[in-house]
């Protein structure tokens, strides 16, 4: 008889060690924004995504051929860079064939802190390919909220809900009581997730910055890519 697959949820990036374990899949959540970017740029043809720690380190990419650099702090874009955090910045045809080199406030510390495990990246871009991928896989699942700044926050804490109740759905067994929360969050938000979030501190600092398209997009997105984004030797490919 298998041993039932185990799902667990790390509401901050700043907590993972107590979860991390190298034979699970960890799944980067970070909805506003870097997650749906990631996802969005790879939909319109990016060929790989370098995510880097500090604006530094993506300065030593500036003015290589092929190559965009996007930068992002406290929600806003960071000037002398390409691009930011939107994910409406990457709907063009001049990213094909890119590498986009990215740091952001929060996803891409997230995504350094789980760099030693198998990791992918999920938004409700490509919700439905992740579900199908890790049902797909013989491991148990770590969802890792990015969080802000190393505190909780509440659209990827209902996202996390909502990717394990559909994993639990189908054969995933629960193993900690956040998960147990993420999926009443999910459940108290999905008739309306954007009013839910109304009062919730990310979507009103995108507010105040006049990023509420950005805000309606990542969280109901216009459509579906089937793309898997997975960390392989520092670089975000295709899985």
């Amino acid at each position: 008889m298998n041993t039932p697959k185990k799902i667990s949820t790390c509401f901050v990036s700043d907590l993972f060690e107590k979860y991390s374990n190298t034979e699970s899949i960890v799944v980067v959540i970070d909805v506003l924004r870097a997650t749906s970017v990631i996802s969005v740029a790879f939909h319109y043809g990016v060929k790989e995504i370098i995510p880097v720690q500090s604006l530094e380190e993506a300065r030593n990419y500036k003015g290589k051929e092929d190559f965009i650099v996007a930068a992002e702090r406290n929600a806003m874009p960071v000037d002398g860079f390409d691009y930011g955090n939107s994910p409406f910045h990457y709907m063009n045809k001049k990213v094909q064939n890119k590498t986009l080199v990215l740091t952001t406030t929060n996803g891409t510390k997230a995504l350094e802190i789980a760099k030693n495990h198998k990791t992918i990246t999920s938004s409700f871009v490509n919700f439905d390919a992740v579900v199908d991928y890790l049902i797909s896989q013989e491991k148990d699942v770590i969802l890792l909220c990015a969080g802000w700044k190393g505190f909780f926050n509440l659209e990827d804490s209902i996202f996390a809900g909502k990717l394990a109740e559909k994993l639990m759905n189908n054969g995933f067994q629960n193993s900690n009581d956040s998960t147990l929360a993420a999926i009443e969050l999910f459940h108290s938000s999905e008739a309306d997730l954007f009013g839910f979030l109304s009062n919730s501190s990310h979507r009103k600092r995108l507010k105040s910055l006049n990023m509420e398209e950005d805000t309606k997009f990542c969280l109901s997105p216009t459509f579906q890519s089937d793309i898997i984004p997975i960390l392989k030797d520092g670089k975000l490919i295709k899985a």
